[in-house]
């Protein structure tokens, strides 16, 4: 098999709100970096500036000015912001998700007419400076269009925005263009590393935004190779080199099999579809799952039973340089700080849990707010990566051992959301927030002292696999 760079970048999911169980939208995300590197959970609250404060990037020389009133919005910053805050995805109190990013590659030729920017905005800055300003998935959009097209962008970028009724994916080609497109409510989508979006109708702006000169750019540097007249942005200005067929393609494949099974494709192929609508209703859950997954059932899951080269021939979806996942769903029906839910999963998720914290929330728990490069046992990343790493010598012997704790944490969360919903309506609005952070920090206590003793008990197990371990005579 071909060698390629040792790529890390992210996984996400979309679903509109037609195409899942309850009417939700959601977005979710696997952040990869590293294999150790911790990350906080913390609460941003509203703050109203007499002036127009400057946000200065820590990564490049980045900067601009900001809005006078900033909204409350959760987020999951790094454990050091020497190279950027690394905010990555929240909720903010107006009932706006955003996740960002989907890292993706730009081919060079597009590049060469128009590079991207060394000190444009950046993944690390992204949410900081867009999430806690915007009101509407719309919004959202525009805002960083506006921001891309006039500042450039350092990096080719996929962002997920949300929010009651909308989810859109948008997508950075290059240092200063970019589209976006609105998922169909009843379709769903996942993305994996390359640019997704194809084809863009630019007589529909209802479903479809735009950097302002695209077209133009396109047309002046002949780069649209299409033969039947159409916009494919992902032709235009995407790969199609053989990375793609190990590391991003069979991603997208697995998810697509996940929610269409009837369908038949080719995990290597280029040509998957952006979105589709799946043949049966998605949950949170099955948004979760697919966040955990790693080819279960196929020949391809490098836990599995198939041969050396196939559990080795694709990269997955679930791998150990997670720092977390999240999926960001925003229910029907009610009031955002209920409504709104941040599914956390810190370390990897096919070996941790997604804690629900509702988007009302006012703090989070001490364990989540601390953690260093250096293992803390206090702290809530290295709560659940212990865990995970004790798991990893003894995977096939241990996994039902993790799954039971995981089961039994899944049931307890949706008891605990079941009464929120009741009780929340009783409550007058300023007593909302302080409930709700109540309810989200029992979640978390439970996942983590269940996780705490999870491991104790791996430890327990792993003492008799020592390579120095004979079968003695117990009597002597």
């Amino acid at each position: 098999m071909p060698k390629f760079p040792e790529y890390d970048a992210c996984t996400s999911i979309l679903v509109g709100k037609k195409a899942s169980v309850d009417g939700s939208t959601m977005i979710g995300r696997n952040e990869d970096c590293k294999a150790t590197w911790p990350k906080h959970f913390v609460v941003h609250p509203h703050k109203e500036y007499k002036e127009k404060p400057v946000f200065k990037a820590q990564e490049n020389a980045f900067t601009m000015e900001l809005p006078t009133v900033r909204g409350k919005y959760t987020a999951t910053p790094e454990w050091t912001n020497k190279e950027g805050l690394f905010e990555e995805e929240g909720i903010n109190e107006y009932g706006v998700a955003m996740s960002a990013t989907e890292s993706a590659y730009s081919n060079s030729y597009v590049l060469g007419f128009d590079p991207l920017v060394e000190d444009g905005i950046s993944e690390a800055s992204v949410v900081t400076v867009v999430l806690p300003y915007v009101k509407t998935a719309r919004e959202g959009v525009k805002r960083l269009g506006d921001i891309v097209s006039k500042y450039g962008s350092s990096e080719s970028n996929g962002i997920l925005f949300s929010d009651q009724d909308e989810v859109w994916y948008f997508e950075i080609g290059s240092g200063h263009q970019w589209v976006a497109m609105r998922i169909p409510d009843d379709c769903y989508a996942v993305v994996s590393n390359r640019l997704a979006i194809q084809d863009i109708d630019f007589d529909d702006p209802d479903n479809f935004m735009w950097s302002e000169d695209i077209i133009d750019f396109v047309r002046k540097n002949h780069l649209n190779n299409s033969n039947n007249g159409s916009f494919n942005f992902r032709e235009i200005f995407g790969t199609r080199n053989e990375s793609d067929l190990y590391y991003n393609n069979p991603r997208v494949w697995y998810g697509q099999r996940m929610f269409n099974p009837e369908v038949k494709q080719d995990p290597e192929s280029y040509d998957l579809p952006f979105v589709r609508k799946p043949s049966r209703l998605i949950s949170v859950q099955d948004a979760k799952d697919f966040l955990a997954s790693h080819y279960q059932g196929t020949q391809f899951d490098p836990v599995g039973k198939g041969s050396h080269e196939d559990k080795t021939r694709y990269r997955p979806i679930s791998l150990a340089k997670a720092q977390e996942s999240h999926v960001l769903q925003i229910r029907p029906n009610l009031p955002i700080e209920v409504g709104g839910i941040h599914w956390l999963s810190m370390g990897v998720a096919a070996q941790s849990v997604f804690v629900p914290f509702f988007a009302g929330i006012k703090d989070t728990p001490l364990e989540y707010k601390i953690g260093k490069l250096t293992y803390e046992p206090k702290s809530a990343y290295w709560i659940f990566k212990l865990a995970g790493v004790l798991l990893d010598p003894h995977y096939n012997t241990f996994v039902d051992v993790v799954g039971d704790v995981q089961e039994k944490l899944n049931i307890y969360f949706q008891q605990k959301i079941n009464e929120a919903d009741i009780k929340a309506n009783d409550l007058a609005p300023q007593e909302v927030s302080d409930f709700v952070t109540k309810i989200s920090n029992e979640c978390a206590e439970y996942a983590m002292d269940s996780y705490r003793h999870l491991s104790y008990e791996l430890i327990s197990k792993s003492t008799d696999f020592s390579k120095l371990n004979y079968n003695t005579d117990e009597n002597l």
